[in-house]
């Protein structure tokens, strides 16, 4: 049997604890107008989270755009911790992480490397719990500075390719360079087996590479171009990124005697033959030092306008022609002075060997041309003539290692 009393005393008691919370409220609300000293209704049922933008701050702010390449990227919370945080760059149509590391006993986030990329989207996600166990997350974005100028690199020897042991690894920049120590230490030259190679600036567009002596036969070189957003110039970034090989072959020196009117071959050190050859005329002397193969042609057109001789000569079908020099000086065949080699000097500067009109395997000129390579060495001696200059094609090896090393910009 049920009765009314206990249900009265029930209800009343419900009744009571209603209005004891209620009067707890209205205290915790109305002790001032603004609640300045009360407790707070977030209070008392655990407090409010603060706004995401408070917990996590992220530099540069979301959505600003051209920021320069060495703007700080950086997560930090003002208290509380990082639980993580992923950072991604988008650039020329790929994603890439951006490494990083949280420090300071979670408080703060930096990418491992601190010069952001240009013209490149950065996407920032983290999450961090603040002093008051509240668990927040933001996501942020930024843009990095396009710009307006950019300067690549002209690289010698080709990619893949088989050289002589006297190549030198030069590289011609499309902008004059300021920051030459910057864009340096942005190339990597190395050798297996390893060698010291050491860089040479000639004047603001030029680098270069060698080692001390010429390669050694079966090297394996690298060269390491990591221009891209190198600042060489106020304003005027590096555009490429890539890496390139080449395979240093046997060894070919030839050494030419003005004065004898020969020219010895030697393979490996080895003489393979001594080849008859015409030099620079009286009026017209060679150069003397050592030159480097820097292009071949099985036919090219020589006119004497394009190195300074006026209307002197044009000859269209010039075969076998090796370059040795920027300012003119070719190895190449003769077909249109066939008794000088041997005997007598007739050339405006080049070296001239026997060959035939259209050019032949069988003539002197044929012979040396079928086993020769870029980045064989040609050596002029007992000229009367100055030392070529070390920057007039791959003339470097002209230049002794110390004078060599001191042409670096990066002390």
């Amino acid at each position: 049997m049920r009765h009314p009393q206990g249900r009265a005393r029930r209800a009343g008691a419900a009744l009571a604890a209603v209005l004891t919370w209620a009067a707890l409220l209205a205290g915790a609300v109305g002790c001032s107008p603004d609640g300045t000293h009360g407790l707070g209704i977030d209070h008392v049922l655990g407090g409010r989270p603060a706004a995401p933008e408070d917990v996590i701050r992220i530099s540069p702010d979301d959505g600003t755009r051209a920021v320069r390449p060495d703007g700080p990227l950086m997560v930090r919370v003002p208290s509380g911790r990082l639980e993580s945080v992923s950072v991604v760059r988008s650039q020329d149509a790929q994603d890439s992480p951006v490494p990083g590391h949280i420090a300071g006993g979670g408080t703060i986030w930096r990418p491992d490397d601190p010069k952001l990329a240009l013209a490149a989207k950065y996407t920032v996600d983290a999450v961090a719990v603040d002093g008051g166990g509240h668990r927040s997350a933001r996501h942020t974005t930024f843009t990095t500075l396009v710009p307006d100028e950019r300067f690549i690199g002209y690289v010698t020897p080709e990619n893949r390719a088989t050289v002589g042991t006297g190549m030198i690894v030069s590289l011609a920049f499309s902008r004059d360079i300021e920051d030459r120590a910057a864009v340096e230490r942005a190339v990597q030259v190395t050798a297996k087996p390893a060698v010291e190679i050491r860089p040479h600036w000639f004047g603001k567009n030029r680098l270069d590479f060698r080692p001390e002596r010429y390669w050694q036969p079966g090297t394996v070189v690298t060269v390491g171009l990591n221009l891209r957003d190198v600042e060489g110039a106020p304003g005027v970034y590096g555009l490429q990124s890539k890496t390139f090989t080449f395979t240093v072959g046997r060894s070919q020196v030839s050494l030419v005697d003005a004065a004898a009117h020969t020219m010895e071959v030697r393979r490996d050190g080895e003489l393979l033959a001594t080849v008859p050859i015409t030099a620079g005329a009286p009026e017209h002397t060679t150069y003397n030092g050592k030159m480097v193969v820097m292009e071949m042609h099985d036919v090219t057109r020589m006119n004497s306008r394009t190195v300074g001789f006026g209307g002197e000569y044009d000859i269209p079908d010039v075969p076998h022609a090796l370059k040795l020099t920027d300012s003119g000086t070719f190895l190449h065949g003769n077909y249109w002075a066939p008794d000088a080699p041997g005997r007598v000097n007739v050339s405006h500067g080049c070296v001239g060997l026997r060959d035939v009109k259209g050019g032949s395997s069988d003539t002197p000129a044929g012979w040396f041309y079928d086993r020769s390579l870029i980045g064989d060495v040609v050596e002029v001696v007992n000229s009367k003539d100055k030392m070529v200059a070390p920057d007039n094609g791959l003339g470097g090896w002209n230049m002794g290692w110390k004078e060599w090393k001191a042409g670096s910009a990066a002390k």
